[in-house]
């Protein structure tokens, strides 16, 4: 079966109290990847998701895990709706590709992970991640209406004069986002707004991501990522590290275990997947941040939600009118 959308998968901030529960209330099947979520983690994510308390649902050990059910359980329900298997794994696609902690999401749905796999280790990757944070004070800031060349050189010679700051994430054009210590990321702000930037957004998160402050997280999860079975991507697979499609699975392992401290280089992942054809894209799981980052980067390509039931039963129709109108023809 033959999807026109590219698959997109959200990462750590897309979080919101409600986030699932309608399709977890209203469907068995994705009732049931919260429940296997909650035998992993010890922890109800979905009571979490409904009832709060907000800053439990933003901690990055409940907020990852959080996430990743989400887009495992949406994925789940288009599944069985258009009869294209679990977690949509008979649907091909133009490619597919997830932002930070959503790369894993994406892996299951190309079939480079199995969901189990998948969800030991972002538990994993949420607690050692949250350790890290809790290990030392750090922070993230975004940079708005900056050149990304004058961003970098801002940042480079803040880090030669000792201050533990880098560039985090690359998501578009007119926003780049730093991660460091709390102080660091506070001094670089003071110079990037001198510089020229139009706005600095200090990020609510609980660290330093994608930094190298992140490097006791990857000692941690390094073994796992190790050992778990990685199979070649059924769909094309664009990777963080690189921005670049990846195919063999060892490289997959490699950048999955540097892309805990490396920054994503989302933009050149945007461009890479218009170049190879993306038309439509489908962000899979809460909220709309992708949406907002590909109108900035590719304007011409249409995107669409499937996060909540009443978004994936629309789908569905429009996924199987071919479908059907193919059968007619076919007598």
């Amino acid at each position: 079966m033959n999807s026109p959308y590219t698959f997109l998968f959200p990462g750590q901030g897309a979080q919101a109290l409600g986030m699932a529960v309608d399709l977890a209330d209203s469907r068995q099947e994705a009732r049931r990847i919260f429940d296997m979520g909650r035998d992993v983690l010890g922890r109800d994510v979905l009571a979490i998701c409904r009832s709060g308390p907000e800053e439990e649902l933003n901690s990055t050990r409940i907020s990852q895990p959080a996430i990743f059910l989400h887009s495992m359980a949406a994925l789940e329900v288009l599944g069985t709706e258009t009869g294209s298997g679990g977690f949509c794994q008979g649907l091909d696609a133009p490619g597919a590709a997830g932002l930070s902690l959503g790369e894993y999401s994406a892996l299951v749905f190309v079939g480079s992970l199995t969901f189990q796999d998948a969800l030991q280790i972002v538990s994993l990757r949420g607690q050692y991640m949250q350790e890290a944070c809790d290990t030392t004070k750090g922070t993230m800031a975004s940079v708005i209406a900056m050149a990304t060349a004058k961003v970098e050189e801002i940042i480079e010679s803040a880090k030669t004069e000792g201050f533990l700051v880098s560039v985090a994430n690359y998501n578009s054009p007119d926003q780049t986002v730093i991660s460091g210590e709390a102080s660091a990321v506070e001094e670089a702000v003071k110079r990037l707004t001198a510089a020229g930037a139009r706005k600095t957004i200090r990020l609510k998160v609980a660290g330093a991501y994608h930094s190298p402050l992140m490097a006791p997280a990857t000692k941690k999860l390094e073994p796992y990522l190790r050992a778990v079975k990685i199979r070649e991507p059924r769909v094309p697979f664009f990777s963080n590290v690189t921005g670049a499609q990846v195919r063999d699975p060892e490289a997959i392992r490699r950048n999955l275990i540097l892309q805990v401290e490396h920054p994503v280089r989302w933009e050149q992942i945007l461009r890479a997947l218009a170049a190879s054809g993306m038309k439509r894209a489908l962000e899979v799981g809460p909220g709309k941040v992708l949406a907002g980052l590909l109108r900035s980067v590719v304007r011409e390509v249409e995107v669409t939600n499937a996060g909540t039931l009443g978004a994936v039963l629309k789908l569905k129709e429009e996924l199987l009118k071919p479908m059907e109108v193919s059968d007619h023809a076919n007598g």
